[in-house]
């Protein structure tokens, strides 16, 4: 691998960049703190129920920025079907991704999720016709094989919340794979879409499945809203401070909070075959984005793949369409 430049050494050390890193750090835990107060309250209310007060939420905290931007913008949008699509998927994710923690540990559970660049470099030579050279589809198989180890597939761990993991994961990656085709798109538009996406869909699923809402619970589940809006601006703060390649790689504190809230909230003790299988997809997700950073230096590829924290142009992370 080439030596860094003297400019990009500086610009990973200024204190802008430093404060991006915090602001990434901080943003990551957000997601972590929004992700635990979901499996909280999936535990009691159904996950349409949960899905729908949140988006209800987002919207409110994201009136004054569509009022900002103008209203019109978001029915101006290239390529709608891109965007309806975009939508679904992001939709299909969060219901996946809360019907998920109900049953499986908040590590396991994030464990498939950061998985879903691994899945963006696997099939955009397919769908982007984007190249991706024996290194890159070495790291692919070594990610593959994380995701296989961490899934201990037999007859005990294959279970359908497992496999709905697994789909949601999957869903994920394609959002963000679309992503890379609507970056025309602003950031508050994709948002909005994705926010009424899965806030319809919430609204159909409560006309069946409706609990009364203590107060508590009420703010609580508008908080979840807040908090996700909240992450969102502090990691494209981030990203805009410091360059991709210093932040981005700080997404994987996710699995960290997500095996530390796990143990110290629920009482969840990790797995050794998913601490082992994480290793492989982090080791792999890792691998995949610095080697595609050093291919753009090399003018050799004209874009990155996507992560998870920054790929869909809007930030969302998982669980947080």
């Amino acid at each position: 691998m080439s030596a860094p430049s003297d400019t990009h050494i500086h610009a990973s050390t200024s204190p802008a960049a430093r404060n991006g890193v915090v602001l990434m750090l901080l943003g990551m835990l957000m997601f972590s703190l929004n992700d635990v107060m979901g499996k909280w309250l999936v535990s009691t209310y159904s996950v349409g129920q949960v899905v729908f007060i949140r988006s209800v939420a987002a919207i409110i905290i994201l009136a004054p920025f569509i009022w900002f931007n103008g209203p019109e913008k978001l029915f101006q949008v290239d390529r709608p079907r891109l965007q309806l699509l975009r939508a679904v998927l992001s939709t299909v994710e969060v219901f996946a991704f809360y019907f998920a923690v109900v049953y499986l540990p908040l590590a396991d559970v994030m464990t498939y999720w950061l998985a879903a660049p691994i899945y963006v470099a696997a099939v955009s030579p397919f769908i982007l016709k984007e190249p991706v050279g024996w290194r890159r589809w070495s790291a692919i198989v070594i990610g593959f094989v994380g995701v296989v180890i961490a899934l201990e597939p037999s007859s005990q761990a294959l279970t359908p919340q497992a496999i709905i993991s697994i789909f949601g994961s999957v869903a994920f990656a394609f959002m963000l794979l679309l992503g890379r085709s609507l970056r025309g798109t602003p950031d508050t538009t994709l948002v909005f879409w994705q926010i009424v996406g899965a806030g319809a869909a919430g609204l159909v699923a409560i006309m069946f499945d409706w609990k009364p809402v203590s107060l508590r619970d009420l703010l609580l589940l508008g908080l979840l809203g807040v908090v996700a809006m909240l992450s969102h601006v502090l990691v494209n703060r981030a990203l805009k401070l410091a360059d991709a390649a210093t932040v981005a790689p700080l997404q994987y504190t996710l699995l960290f909070w997500a095996i530390v809230f796990g143990w110290l909230v629920f009482g969840d003790v990790p797995r050794m075959s998913m601490l082992i299988g994480s290793g492989f997809i982090v080791a792999s997700g890792l691998f995949i984005f610095f080697r595609e950073q050093q291919l753009k230096r090399q003018g050799r590829i004209k874009t990155l793949n996507q992560t998870v924290v920054a790929g869909s142009g809007d930030g969302a992370g998982p669980g947080n369409g």
